[in-house]
């Protein structure tokens, strides 16, 4: 895959827990870092909390890498989807999404990430070795797929604990 594909990542588990107490986990920023190995967590900017626009701050590492993006909730329905872009809303480096859909008494939590369309850390990689730009991309969507399945299995943990 390319990264003109607009490469998704998507990962998805039940939480024996109703919709409306998964949601308080899912838009806790202070909360990723326990579970992330790249995202260290995050924080609402400008006296923000969860809403449609607010921006928030992530922290991010990569081995000896560390950063910061700010993001902007591009939509926000309680306790169902809460997405946000990062970087330029118009022209994004990715988006990411929560989903939350009642089932069998608990809740269908569902992580999903779009890489782009706007330049990252993964452009500049792939403008060092465009040769290369389906494996740097085939590796990111790995790594993405890792940390996303150890946060919402993360979420659930706390969900069904609490």
């Amino acid at each position: 895959m390319k990264f003109a594909d607009g490469p998704k990542v998507e990962v998805e588990t039940f939480v024996d827990a109703s919709p409306e107490h998964v949601w308080e986990f899912a838009v806790d920023l202070t909360r990723m870092g326990e579970w992330s190995s790249e995202n260290t967590g995050g924080e609402w900017v400008d006296g923000a909390a969860p809403a449609l626009g607010a921006r928030f701050r992530g922290r991010n590492r990569r081995d000896d890498f560390q950063w910061e993006t700010i993001s902007v909730v591009s939509r926000f329905d309680p306790p169902r989807v809460f997405e946000w872009t990062v970087g330029d809303p118009d022209n994004p480096s990715a988006t990411w999404r929560y989903e939350l859909a009642p089932e069998n008494g608990g809740t269908r939590l569902r992580q999903k990430a779009r890489i782009g369309p706007g330049p990252s850390g993964l452009t500049t990689a792939i403008d060092r070795m465009p040769d290369k730009e389906e494996r740097i991309v085939e590796r990111r969507c790995e790594e993405l797929h890792r940390n996303m399945t150890a946060t919402v299995e993360g979420i659930k943990a706390l969900a069904e604990s609490s």
